[in-house]
């Protein structure tokens, strides 16, 4: 039985598989080692059936299969591996518990605790089964894979190894075209120890270094060993770039809203560039939500903004196109009693200072407006006996406020400068003709 069923589909040949001869040559099974075997005639078709650890190649290839037994059904071109499945192709490693090979497309089907590792990039996938399409000429061009019932990948992509941290990506379903890109639907997860992102969808193709969320996207940064949010960024549709494979710039395109640990910036379109795996700027802009950036006790607006968090401490704002800022003096002050400024430019400068608590935090030292500059402010004079603070309204073609602790310490105006100055009204004299227990 044994003899006639390898000299038939299944070709006898040595233990060691040869070399490749040719990229992406057919698959035409050998058996390498069969301790039993035995064939099943049905009508015209000749089935084959072997145990005991069965090893096979692809002629004239370096792929190789391992399993416990086999079925090989020839009217279908359908080969079975069944239990300690192994197979190692020259793109990719593969452990299951089941496995077909249709070799008439070229198509091989796993399945049960399924290990996959393409050996050009080292990445991992592990799940429940998976689907690899191997390169044939006249069949197709490219590797792909595809994956369901959330697969867990440890995701590296390119083409070189890399034993750098990965991108754990998981999915209600995945599929990769070659070694750079890959497609995710359905509860998406990617975390690393630096960023933890979620999405409907997912698209990555470092080719390009270019990765795309789609369906309700978020990504937010995180601290290796921590849980807590250093900042996040939600909107309608978010792009990822790379470099070197690691994100560099992050960008929420409609509705977008970016929190960093003491501000909160919203606006149709805002980029987060990265570096060193930390945030280090923040730009915004649009015409249909215009951009807000705000911080404790301040406010900004304008065309544009630009925040500068090297590190992801908050240094400074700048606003562009009609820029308009308010500041409170405490988190119970009105909004009435809030001061303002506005020009066609802003530049507000913040410097750290450690709280009663020791905890050192981003507090507002500078505001400048330039190009018709305009501004209303509350200035508390210490050593006066007056209720109440001055009011200053100035124009200028520029004016700078300095504060100290969050209040006002002095307002300079330069160019055609002018304004009104209110101070607050002395306190009432004492009757000195009202008599002592007298009742009015």
């Amino acid at each position: 039985m044994t003899i006639l069923l390898l000299s038939l589909a299944l070709v006898q040949q040595p233990a060691a598989a040869p070399a490749d001869t040719a990229q992406g040559r057919p698959c035409v099974i050998a058996i390498d080692s069969l301790p039993r075997g035995r064939q099943v005639t049905a009508g015209s078709a000749t089935n084959y059936f072997g145990g005991g650890g069965v090893r096979a190649h692809c002629k004239g290839t370096s792929t190789t299969f391992a399993s416990e037994s086999i079925q090989y059904f020839t009217a279908q071109q359908r080969f079975d591996m069944i239990g300690n499945v192994h197979i190692r192709d020259t793109l990719l490693e593969l452990d299951a518990n089941l496995a077909t090979y249709f070799l008439r497309d070229e198509r091989l089907e796993a399945h049960n605790r399924v290990v996959a590792v393409n050996r050009g990039n080292h990445s991992v996938l592990r799940g429940p089964n998976l689907t690899y399409y191997r390169v044939v000429p006249g069949v197709r061009d490219t590797t792909e894979m595809t994956a369901t019932q959330r697969p867990t990948i440890e995701y590296r992509g390119g083409s070189a190894p890399d034993s750098a941290e990965p991108y754990i990506i998981v999915a209600d379903r995945v599929r990769f075209r070659g070694n750079d890109r890959m497609w995710g639907g359905g509860k998406v997860t990617i975390d690393r120890s630096d960023l933890a992102a979620r999405a409907d969808s997912l698209m990555l193709d470092q080719r390009v270094g270019l990765g795309v969320l789609l369906g309700k996207p978020q990504i937010a940064g995180k601290e290796a060993g921590d849980t807590t949010r250093r900042y996040t960024l939600i909107g309608t549709r978010i792009e990822l770039a790379f470099h070197d494979r690691d994100i560099n710039l992050v960008k929420a395109l409609g509705e977008g809203k970016a929190t960093g640990s003491d501000w909160t910036l919203t606006a149709d379109t805002i980029h987060l560039h990265i570096d060193q795996r930390k945030l280090q700027q923040a730009l915004a802009w649009g015409k249909k939500s215009r951009p807000h950036a705000v911080s404790t006790l301040q406010t900004f607006s304008a065309d544009s903004l630009a925040l500068d968090v090297p590190d992801e401490v908050l240094t400074e704002a700048r606003g562009f196109g009609t820029a308009f800022s308010t500041s409170k003096r405490d988190s119970l002050a009105k909004a009435e009693d809030a001061d303002w400024i506005t020009g066609d430019t802003l530049v507000a400068h913040w410097a750290q200072e450690k709280d009663s608590t020791g905890v050192s935090r981003s507090r507002i030292r500078q505001i400048l407006a330039h190009g018709s500059a305009r501004a209303l402010t509350h200035i508390v004079n210490q050593d006066s006996t007056a209720q109440g603070p001055s009011i200053n309204y100035s124009r200028g073609r520029s004016i700078t406020i300095a504060l100290k602790q969050a209040r006002i310490d002095r307002v300079v105006v330069g160019g055609r400068a002018d304004g009104v100055h209110l101070e607050p009204r002395p306190p009432a004299p004492v009757d000195t003709t009202k008599k002592p227990g007298a009742v009015r």
